[in-house]
């Protein structure tokens, strides 16, 4: 399959975003950079703003104050994003049905859905598994099928909420192959995730997000081994973050 490297989405630019919901600061003065490359990989303690903060990037969320661009440009249909959520929504129909339904809604001529769907089954693994009912499949692998569902719309940036949350390893290091395949094919990640094991294998950068702030923003192998701040010491040493 034959995917489009990012040439207009990116970079996307937070700057100086505040988001909050009544009294409650999520997001609090965010500026960042999401530029092509390597996975971007967002850790933090719970509540620290990680999922709010893609819900922005993706252009779900509009921010209460400061702006996001896409590729320079505040208003662009977010038809080259795509965003795969912790708990993915799987459809009550087989798992290529499910595949289908996401080639319709992105445009994709009927008449291509057939070569579409095998290539993306083939790539998030799942080869075989057409006429299987999607909520009979395991967790991992519903999971690999929200990927190609995701992967159906030819995005440019993909975001990812906590993908190999609570699976095991063998469920694990299947999404880390297929995010790695997609990332070797030109498509920027994005994605959040409370293990730093999966953050060491997969991210080019690291974001570590505190009480809805940027703490520090850096390469992942400089931040594993010369965290700048006092709190990305104390998280990479293990300790609360308070």
């Amino acid at each position: 399959m034959t995917m489009r490297a990012p040439d207009s989405e990116l970079p996307i630019v937070l700057d100086a975003v505040r988001y909050g919901v009544g009294r409650l600061t999520i997001l609090d003065g965010i500026s960042l950079s999401f530029n092509p490359g390597a996975p971007t990989v967002l850790i933090g303690p719970n509540g620290s703003g990680k999922t709010t903060l893609l819900r922005v990037a993706m252009g779900l969320l509009a921010p209460n104050s400061g702006r996001v661009t896409w590729g320079g440009r505040a208003q662009i249909s977010p038809e080259r994003r795509a965003i795969v959520f912790q708990r993915p929504a799987m459809l009550r129909r087989t798992v290529e049905a499910n595949i289908e339904y996401a080639l319709s809604s992105a445009g994709i001529a009927r008449s291509e859905w057939r070569a579409r769907t095998d290539e993306l089954l083939k790539l998030v693994g799942l080869t075989g598994f057409g006429g299987r009912p999607a909520r009979r499949l395991s967790g991992g692998e519903q999971q690999r099928l929200a990927l190609a569902r995701a992967l159906a719309r030819d995005p440019q940036v993909l975001f990812l909420d906590e993908p190999t949350a609570s699976l095991d390893p063998a469920a694990t290091k299947a999404i880390e192959d297929v995010i790695q395949a997609v990332a070797g094919r030109g498509i920027k990640v994005v994605l959040s995730t409370h293990d730093f094991g999966e953050a060491r294998r997969l991210a080019g950068e690291i974001v570590l997000l505190h009480r809805g702030r940027v703490i520090e923003c850096t390469p992942a192998v400089e931040f594993f081994t010369e965290p700048k701040t006092n709190e990305a010491r104390q998280f990479v040493a293990g300790e609360l973050l308070l």
